[in-house]
């Protein structure tokens, strides 16, 4: 995936509606993996988080497992990169 399709999915992830959560937790799997976009924890975690607010039970668990993986620092900018996408 390139990151034009990545700029659209975050862009399909604003959306007020049921498949936002599954948006976020496919960008929480494209940046936790990486491939075609640079592997990116702290971007991974943040929207394994957003996914987990819109009720994906899955994107919680695969956010603790990487948690593990991050600084305390990385856990923090992630959550508050959430909470900026959140208010933006």
């Amino acid at each position: 995936m390139g990151r034009s399709e990545l700029n659209a999915l975050e862009c399909a992830a604003k959306e007020p509606n049921q498949a936002s959560g599954e948006i976020c937790f496919k960008l929480g799997m494209f940046y936790s993996i990486g491939g075609t976009v640079p592997a990116d924890k702290v971007a991974a975690h943040k929207w394994f988080n957003l996914a987990a607010a819109r009720g994906n039970r899955e994107a919680a668990n695969y956010r603790r497992e990487l948690a593990v993986e991050m600084s305390a620092l990385e856990i923090a900018v992630a959550q508050r990169a959430a909470r900026e996408w959140i208010a933006a």
